[in-house]
């Protein structure tokens, strides 16, 4: 993979700035990637919140998880939503996002999902958009 100096920069900014996260699709699996991933972020001082509507209610890593990113309160100050979710499921998430998260200053699509259309539109808001990537794997060289 070549390395995208844009993205690189963007990236630096999202792991020293970003505080609270909201992960979709987050398993209370521990075996799943997105488990692993929500893990090390809570480990580096990030808050998690965990939107996944099949356990919704339900805790998962100490944190009560929500059904949609509409349902998590304005006040929890969600600066950054990851997506473990498919590249069809995207466009919907990006676009809740987009209205319902007033704090709201990245997205980041996991590994092998992208979605341009979905990226370009949150873009257009002044949201910082990462595809394709793992901030497991990016922000070590950040912190």
């Amino acid at each position: 993979m070549e390395v995208d100096f844009e993205d690189d920069e963007d990236i630096a900014r999202i792991a020293r700035t970003m505080k609270v996260i909201a992960v979709v699709g987050l398993s209370p699996n521990e075996a799943r990637p997105s488990w692993g991933v929500a893990r090390y972020l809570q480990a580096n001082g990030f808050r998690v919140i965990p939107v996944n509507p099949g356990h919704a209610g339900s805790r998962i890593l100490g944190e009560t998880v929500y059904a949609s990113l509409s349902d998590i309160p304005r006040s929890a100050g969600v600066q950054m939503v990851d997506i473990f979710r498919r590249a069809e499921a995207v466009d919907s998430i990006v676009d809740e996002a987009l209205r319902h998260l007033p704090d709201l200053r990245s997205i980041w699509l996991q590994l092998g999902i992208r979605n341009d259309g979905a990226a370009a539109r949150a873009r257009a808001r002044g949201i910082t958009v990462i595809q394709d990537r793992c901030p497991k794997i990016e922000f070590p060289r950040h912190l």
